[in-house]
C-alpha cells in the first residue's frame, strides 16, 4: 500500500462523527415527522401568502406586485416558524 492510501482513510475518519450518530436508533420516525412538518409549513405558509397578495391585487388593480410581496412574506413567516421549530426539536434531542 502506497503512503497516499493510508493517509486518505485519516481523512475519512473522524471521532466527533463515530461518538454522535446522525440519526439515533429509534428516532427515525420523529426526523420523518420534522421533515414532513417542515415542508407543509412552508408550502401553507408561501401559498397562503401568495393567494393573500393575488386576492389585494384583484382588489387594487396591480396584480403582479402584491402577488409577489405576499409570497415573499410568506415564505418569510414560514422560514421563522421553521427555525423555531427546529430549535424546539434540537433542544429536546440535546
Amino acid at each position: 500500500p502506497s503512503r497516499w492510501s493510508s493517509w486518505g482513510a485519516y481523512l475519512l475518519y473522524s471521532r466527533r462523527f463515530v461518538e454522535v450518530p446522525v440519526i439515533e436508533p429509534g428516532r427515525g420516525l420523529a426526523y420523518l415527522g420534522l421533515f414532513s412538518e417542515i415542508g407543509i409549513i412552508l408550502l401553507i405558509t408561501t401559498l397562503c401568502g401568495a393567494l393573500a397578495g393575488h386576492w389585494v391585487d384583484d382588489q387594487v388593480g396591480t396584480l403582479p406586485i402584491l402577488t409577489v410581496a405576499g409570497f415573499l412574506l410568506g415564505a418569510a413567516g414560514g422560514t421563522v416558524v421553521i427555525y423555531r421549530l427546529l430549535m424546539r426539536f434540537l433542544a429536546r434531542l440535546g
